[in-house]
């Protein structure tokens, strides 16, 4: 028998924790087109398995920080990694588009692994150390959004769209039993109860670097998210490629969101957070524009667009970390909370740009607006970056 942990976990289990979480996003994101003809609905509506998902998660968010600050990280995350096991067995045998959604949005369950990662992390480092060890945990998870649209355009290709679901469901059970054994307890000081819990968001809310650095974060995934939405279709209907290739390309602005947080893993710990922040906005924007200026220019390969995807991966990979421990130090004694609500803010944006970025690329099937979409995302963050350095100057 399988003994419980005691102790606080090992670095691959928190990475294992966010990467999953990541993975149940966009894993089956290339079967999309697939999907919709399968269940015979149309592509915007099959995108709110996108949209519906992070609006749950966001819900979700908000209500899980506090869980953990309150029972404690561990059984709030063995939970929520048994929900996401069973709702991922439903989405995979169902025939019905509603059914399919509603259980996919349960699947949201799994975003704990993220915000209970980051309170660990707070629970036992203080902040610029933080946002160096996010950095690597965020190096390392970005293998798994890395490479999930590569498998999942493999599983479509071989087994039909439903093979990504059944992976999800033995992830479930693998890192439930992961957990088990190695996520020991970290928060030694639980509040009293849920009710005094939920009064602290005030407390965060008041705070105008808490919204600096939870709009930076929030905005900056944003241009991810818009990515995800947009990509599939720009991809298959201008560039031709197909659902293999497509998984590879989309890997493109998770291979720069690598690089980058390497960068954070190598320099936040020397750096102040907002330095970081900054460099990692400019580097998304610049980006982001040329790639821009480039397609309006006539230029056609699909490199621009891919291009200016991985520059806005390395400056999320820059910005994320410390953007992330900077909101979860406003107040130490609430990291959990904090954790929750600045995830909850950024899934929000995500939720909202997703439906809009799909609507806008669905009309036009055009790079340019993509790209268009990503680079008001980024300038967004590089604003809330700057208002945070403000503040403290201040």
């Amino acid at each position: 028998m399988l003994s419980a942990a005691t102790t606080p976990p090992r670095l691959i289990t928190l990475i294992l924790l966010t990467g999953v979480s990541v993975l149940s996003l966009n894993m089956f994101l290339p079967s999309l087109n697939n999907m919709a003809a399968d269940f015979q609905v149309d592509y915007a509506l099959m995108s709110l398995s996108i949209a519906g998902y992070l609006g749950v998660t966001a819900v979700l968010q908000l209500i899980i920080g506090p869980l953990s600050d309150r029972f404690g990280r561990r059984p709030v995350q063995l939970t929520a990694v048994l929900i996401f096991a069973l709702a991922s067995a439903v989405c995979a045998y169902t025939d019905d588009i509603w059914t399919f959604l509603a259980f996919r949005v349960c699947q949201g369950a799994i975003i704990s692994g993220w915000v209970i990662a980051l309170a660990v992390v707070r629970d036992t480092r203080p902040p610029q150390e933080a946002a160096s060890l996010i950095g690597y945990i965020s190096m390392a998870m970005a293998i798994s959004p890395m490479l999930g649209p590569m498998l999942g355009g493999l599983l479509d290709a071989s087994f039909g769209w439903r093979a990504s679901f059944l992976v999800y469901v033995g992830l479930g059970f693998a890192l439930f039993a992961i957990c088990w054994v190695d996520l020991g307890e970290t928060n030694t000081n639980r509040s009293d109860t849920f009710a005094k819990q939920l009064k602290s968001y005030p407390n965060l809310l008041g705070s105008l670097r808490f919204w600096g650095y939870a709009l930076c974060m929030g905005f900056s995934v944003g241009t991810f998210y818009c990515f995800l939405a947009g990509a599939p279709l720009v991809a298959t209907k201008l560039y031709n490629l197909s659902t293999e290739v497509l998984g590879f390309a989309m890997g493109s602005i998770t291979a720069g969101f690598m690089f980058g947080s390497f960068l954070s893993g190598r320099f936040a710990s020397r750096h102040a957070l907002t330095t970081m922040m900054i460099a990692g906005r400019l580097v998304a924007c610049f980006g982001l524009a040329a790639g821009l200026l480039a397609i309006l220019a006539g230029a056609e390969h699909i490199m621009w667009l891919l291009g200016a995807a991985i520059c806005s991966g390395i400056g999320n990979g820059l910005t994320t970390p410390s953007a992330s421990a900077g909101a979860l130090s406003v107040r130490a004694d609430l990291a959990g909370s904090a954790s929750g609500l600045a995830g909850a803010m950024t899934v929000a944006t995500g939720a909202l740009l997703t439906p809009l970025t799909a609507r806008l690329v669905e009309s036009e099937a055009g790079a340019a607006v993509l790209l268009s979409i990503m680079l008001a995302t980024a300038f967004a963050a590089l604003l809330a970056a700057l208002a945070v350095l403000l503040s403290e100057r201040r």
